[in-house]
């Protein structure tokens, strides 16, 4: 070999350990930052034998982050619904609560069994207004406590909404950088990071595919298929619902004009955070409101008044009403409308007698005809009418054929039971999240024992060639002395 084939190859050398010695202190620099992968500088040998870089590339594992980003969104999806149920279990409580519906039932027939039996003791009667009052407001407030996670998770849905095109806003800026210096074949590894870091946050939102051409130009689909970007952020949008009440529908998000959540939808996401949220939203609770609502229908019937002149009169609200004089057709909102009837809360004017004789809805609903204090025969009715088994809206999930205060307490486990499986799905879903996250940072983290081990290698690489240079210019200088 000649000198200065030598001493080129040598310099080769040393530009090439450089460029790596470089990369690796990239490395080293990166290493706290969980979105950062390997860099890797490419080598390769000319003909004359000395070594260059061709490209700096970064360690990839496509079907590890393909894991890695559907975890995300399954984690997302139930961890919505989760922190929705959390909320509400803790005011509607448990099914062994003494506040809970079902206890409060309890509690009412109790009372009722007591004013049967002593049914001239004025102050029996009261304590049974006393407990039917609670009923009502705990049913109040449960039903409140529904639509408030209701309005909360469609506002969260704004949220998810206007932060989703945020990020699809960055990632268009950061595509763009990456398919033009992959065109002029420039250095794109950290544009490439930056650009996978926020599809993961917006993989957080809503559960997407991917699919690359040519320059690195990374294409965006809905996990249902509708394409979210492409060149250019496609819109996504949602109309929020300021206030909600039983029965109240809430808005579809749309992407790009197609529905995408909603019992309407054409092509329905099916994880992320928007799917959790519209489950929450339109689902669990609206089911959980229907079990409430059927609990007060039951309720209102199981203590209506008859007409006791045999003209036929129809059934009117006795000790529950919602605000009419007629037993309620549908049961949607009953639940945030029962109340104790006025006529029998002494505290508003009313008499406790009236429920133990009726004539809540006056005279022609009196059965205690001949004003008998002793007189149990209504109050005994009403405590068998309480426990019969009666018929509830299959929509309430539950069985149809059962005692009020079976439903009611089989509604509170219904409640306790959906959290108790959404808790455990979320706990399965992290822990593959973080099996799936370790196993991408193995395949394609930066190790810093190993990018260190790697450096010191590269620097005594670098010695060495920077050895050789100085013998092969002593040798010059040599030669050149010699000639003169």
């Amino acid at each position: 070999m000649s000198l200065s084939l030598a001493l080129n190859t040598a310099r080769s050398s040393i530009f090439a350990t450089s460029t790596q010695i470089e990369t690796t202190s990239r490395n080293i620099a990166g290493a706290s930052d969980a979105g950062s992968s390997r860099k890797i500088a490419v080598t390769t040998t000319s003909a004359t034998g000395g070594a260059y870089v061709v490209s700096i590339s970064r360690a990839v594992d496509t079907e590890l982050y393909s894991r890695m980003i559907g975890a995300t969104s399954s984690t997302a999806d139930q961890q919505a619904v989760l922190e929705g149920l959390d909320r509400l279990q803790a005011v509607v409580g448990d099914p062994t609560s003494e506040t809970s519906v079902g206890a409060r039932i309890g509690k009412l027939d109790d009372a009722l069994v007591k004013y049967a039996n002593a049914p001239d003791e004025p102050a029996l009667g009261s304590a049974l207004v006393v407990t039917a009052r609670d009923l009502a407001t705990t049913l109040n407030s449960a039903s409140a406590s529904v639509q408030t996670v209701r309005t909360e998770a469609d506002t969260a849905m704004a949220r998810s909404v206007a932060r989703v095109n945020d990020l699809l806003g960055q990632f268009e800026a950061e595509n763009t950088a990456v398919v033009r210096g992959t065109s002029l074949g420039a250095d794109v590894t950290d544009a490439l990071d930056r650009r996978d870091g926020i599809l993961s946050k917006i993989a957080e939102e809503m559960g997407v595919t991917t699919h690359t051409r040519g320059n690195n130009d990374m294409v965006i689909y809905t996990d249902s298929g509708v394409t979210l970007f492409e060149t250019r952020p496609r819109t996504v949008a949602f109309r929020e619902t300021p206030i909600y009440q039983p029965g109240t529908v809430g808005n579809a998000v749309t992407v790009d004009g197609v529905e995408v959540t909603g019992a309407e939808a054409a092509m329905p996401l099916s994880s992320g955070r928007l799917v959790g949220l519209a489950t929450l939203r339109d689902d669990v609770t609206v089911t959980f409101q229907t079990q409430l609502d059927e609990t007060a229908r039951g309720l209102i019937d199981a203590f209506a008044e008859k007409d006791r002149t045999g003209a036929g009169g129809p059934p009117r609200p006795g000790l529950f009403t919602a605000g009419s004089t007629s037993l309620p057709a549908v049961a949607t909102g009953l639940a945030s409308r029962i109340a104790v009837a006025a006529a029998v809360d002494p505290s508003r004017g009313g008499s406790t007698s009236v429920l133990r004789d009726g004539g809540i809805n006056g005279a022609a609903y009196v059965a205690n005809t001949s004003g008998n204090a002793g007189y149990a025969t209504t109050l005994n009715s009403l405590h068998d009418t309480l426990d019969a088994v009666r018929g509830f809206d299959v929509a309430s999930q539950l069985d149809p054929k059962q005692s009020l205060k079976d439903f009611s307490s089989a509604s509170i486990g219904w409640l306790s039971g959906v959290r108790q499986n959404i808790s455990a799905s979320v706990d399965s879903n992290k822990a593959l999240l973080a099996h799936a996250s370790n196993a991408l940072s193995n395949a394609t983290g930066i190790n810093m024992d190993d990018e260190y081990a790697r450096q010191l290698e590269l620097e005594r690489s670098y010695q060495a060639s920077s050895k050789l240079i100085a013998v092969i210019s002593g040798l010059f200088d040599t030669l050149m002395q010699s000639v003169r």
